[in-house]
């Protein structure tokens, strides 16, 4: 199999394009095979094309469109931003 990171709920994607670039999100559903659902702590939830998301090795285990407290307190489990720095 070429790839080794898939698109899924939970994943985590950096933002490669537009005004939210650079910025990590979670990928929280997937809306069809072009666009996904994503969420970050400090962003609205929005939609957003898979050619502006860079996808990481990181996924957090949640389910399909959790609230933002939960999202939240499950980043925080995962420690996605110290597992991003290294």
């Amino acid at each position: 199999m070429p790839f080794k990171r898939c698109v899924e709920i939970g994943r985590v994607a950096l933002v490669n394009y537009g005004k939210d670039y650079g910025q990590l999100v979670v990928i929280v559903d997937v809306i069809d095979q072009n666009r996904a659902l994503v969420d970050a702590p400090d962003m609205v939830r929005c939609q957003m094309n898979f050619k502006r998301l860079f996808l990481t090795d990181i996924t957090i285990n949640i389910k399909r469109v959790p609230k933002k407290k939960t999202l939240i307190a499950a980043m925080e489990a995962t420690d996605v931003k110290n597992k991003w720095e290294n």
